[in-house]
């Protein structure tokens, strides 16, 4: 996700994608562990996703 839509999201939105995003992370590791991805850049996009949606959460908690 880019930056701008994750700002569009209201707060409860934005705990419920890291919620899924954190579940989609964990799943595909667990396939990578199993067999290698074709494109294991995955990984790293989804690890990126949740630390963006992660921020913005801990943002709009501090004001």
């Amino acid at each position: 996700m880019k930056q701008s839509e994750i700002k569009e999201l209201s707060t409860e939105e934005l705990q419920d994608k890291l919620g899924s995003l954190k579940k989609s992370y964990i799943d595909l590791k667990m396939a990578h562990t199993i067999s290698p991805l074709e494109v294991p850049m995955q990984l790293r996009a989804l690890r990126r996703s949740v630390a963006r949606v992660a921020t913005e959460l801990t943002k709009r908690e501090l004001q």
